[in-house]
């Protein structure tokens, strides 16, 4: 969406991502594929990009390689940081100090950048707190144009209210939360995941739809009466907007994420007893919710909305907002850094 946001603005961007690139399981979490690349493949499609602007979005192959090109350079970039990884890592591998040590990690992948971009202020308190430096909020944005009511019997004749989560269906989501609540109506949980099986099997009266994306999707939000987001280890969780774009209302534990994302009881509601959550969210009017996610579009967040200074007719190119030397800099000041304004990569 920032892709095509910018390009709209007159930037051209070029991606270097794991599409059309060969790819590996990560360890533990097969739904997610790694891109199995070289390192001079990495240099050399950044060299011919030339760009003024990098930006490393993850700290996968491909990022950690950028990152070594771009400081054998002496090329200036930015990364993002996206989720608690360290803390998904730690509950499916229960070691002692596992979580610490990924976070060592992980200041080590981000300490010579520009910039480490987060999703939230508290994100960013957090990450400071943990040692981690030059630590900047620019935050995610929903797709308004997907994301919309639309007209879907997808759940008539269940029980209502209908409670719908989406997304990945793996523990550190929480969604035995959720599916182990007492309440009347229907629970459904649309995605997939290593967790699917095991909680088909222990909540037979749930339903599970499976993937869903697009219109599918926003069909299956638009159906729900309250969207239930019982996550503790999300930075954001853009579905939260997404649900509220669809005009459901969200009920979220009072917890890093949803606290940022559900500012105003209009929207939903946050609870540390998630069946009171879901019950006041039930309350909510759609329009309201609708009206809410339209604050919160990627085009009032994405860099080429008015708040960013970006000239139009220059160069993006890769993962992460990357800064070079060029004389011809102009502001970003969401996010209080400074671009060159010929051109950037981005790599993920």
């Amino acid at each position: 969406t920032v892709a095509r946001l910018l390009r709209a603005a007159g930037h051209r961007v070029t991606l270097l991502t794991p599409e059309d690139k060969p790819t590996f399981p990560l360890p533990t979490y097969p739904e997610i594929r790694l891109a199995l690349v070289s390192p001079v493949a990495v240099a050399r499609q950044i060299d011919e990009a030339r760009p003024d602007c990098i930006h490393i979005a993850t700290d996968g192959p491909l990022g950690w390689f950028a990152r070594r090109h771009c400081l054998k350079r002496g090329l200036a970039f930015t990364t993002s940081f996206h989720s608690r990884f360290p803390e998904m890592i730690a509950e499916r591998l229960p070691l002692p100090g596992i979580a610490s040590l990924s976070y060592a990690v992980l200041r080590r992948f981000h300490s010579p950048s520009s910039a480490t971009l987060v999703p939230t202020p508290t994100v960013a308190r957090r990450l400071e707190g943990l040692g981690f430096d030059h630590v900047r909020v620019w935050t995610r944005g929903v797709d308004t144009t997907q994301f919309r009511p639309i007209e879907s019997c997808m759940f008539e004749g269940l029980p209502r209210p209908v409670m719908l989560n989406a997304g990945r269906v793996a523990i550190e989501k929480n969604i035995d939360a959720f599916l182990s609540l007492e309440l009347p109506g229907t629970k459904v949980v649309v995605g997939d995941g290593p967790q699917l099986a095991d909680l088909k099997l222990r909540y037979p009266d749930a339903v599970f739809t499976g993937y869903l994306n697009g219109d599918a999707l926003a069909g299956a939000l638009s159906a729900a009466d309250v969207f239930v987001f019982p996550s503790r280890t999300d930075t954001f969780g853009l579905v939260m907007l997404e649900a509220l774009a669809c005009g459901v209302p969200v009920a979220a534990f009072p917890v890093e994420g949803p606290i940022d994302v559900i500012t105003s009881d209009r929207a939903g509601c946050l609870n540390a007893d998630l069946g009171k959550a879901i019950r006041s969210a039930l309350a909510c009017h759609r329009e309201d919710c609708i009206a809410f996610a339209r604050q919160h579009s990627w085009q009032r967040v994405a860099p080429c909305s008015n708040r960013l200074s970006w000239p139009p007719g220059k160069t993006w190119h890769g993962l992460t907002l990357l800064q070079t030397t060029a004389t011809d800099r102009c502001k970003l000041s969401r996010v209080g850094i400074h671009l060159s304004s010929k051109g950037g990569l981005h790599v993920r």
